[in-house]
């Protein structure tokens, strides 16, 4: 087979990509061989003679496996981890999560009249004061001031 080096360079140059991903036709190595301008290059690559590999791209396979494994709490001991645990998850998220939940389920009580606006307020004014760790134990203090639940 003749050197088709320099043909290979005119090509990358008119594909405008690189050398590696230039691809031949094998069965028209003849004509490649005979093609030595640039306007001769050019006529192959119109005719699909001459074509342009594919970039290859990192292949996401094993990223999406571990992080698959993460979400579900494998590969996330000691050895892993890298700042304290309120670096991790801050204490202000676990404070908004729970007063939200807390302020949403306050508000449901009211709209369907377990609770009146005046032991609304009251509620509301211990959850922002941090009295209740929970719903659950929230709904069991409303309990003892109300003397029932739904």
């Amino acid at each position: 087979m003749s050197d088709l080096r320099n043909q290979k360079r005119l090509a990358a140059s008119v594909l405008g990509c690189g050398v590696n991903r230039v691809h031949f036709d094998s069965e028209r190595s003849d004509d490649i061989a005979n093609a030595i301008s640039r306007e001769d290059i050019r006529g192959l690559v119109e005719e699909g003679v001459i074509t342009a590999k594919q970039v290859r791209g990192n292949s996401r396979g094993r990223t999406h496996a571990l992080m698959a494994k993460r979400s579900y709490g494998h590969r996330k001991g000691p050895g892993r981890r890298k700042g304290a645990a309120g670096a991790r998850t801050p204490s202000k998220e676990a404070w908004i999560k729970k007063i939200r939940a807390i302020r949403r389920e306050l508000k449901a009580l009211r709209e369907n009249g377990t609770i009146d606006a005046h032991v609304y307020r009251i509620m509301y004014r211990k959850a922002a004061g941090g009295q209740f760790r929970s719903v659950a134990h929230m709904k069991a203090q409303l309990v003892q001031i109300t003397g029932r639940m739904e």
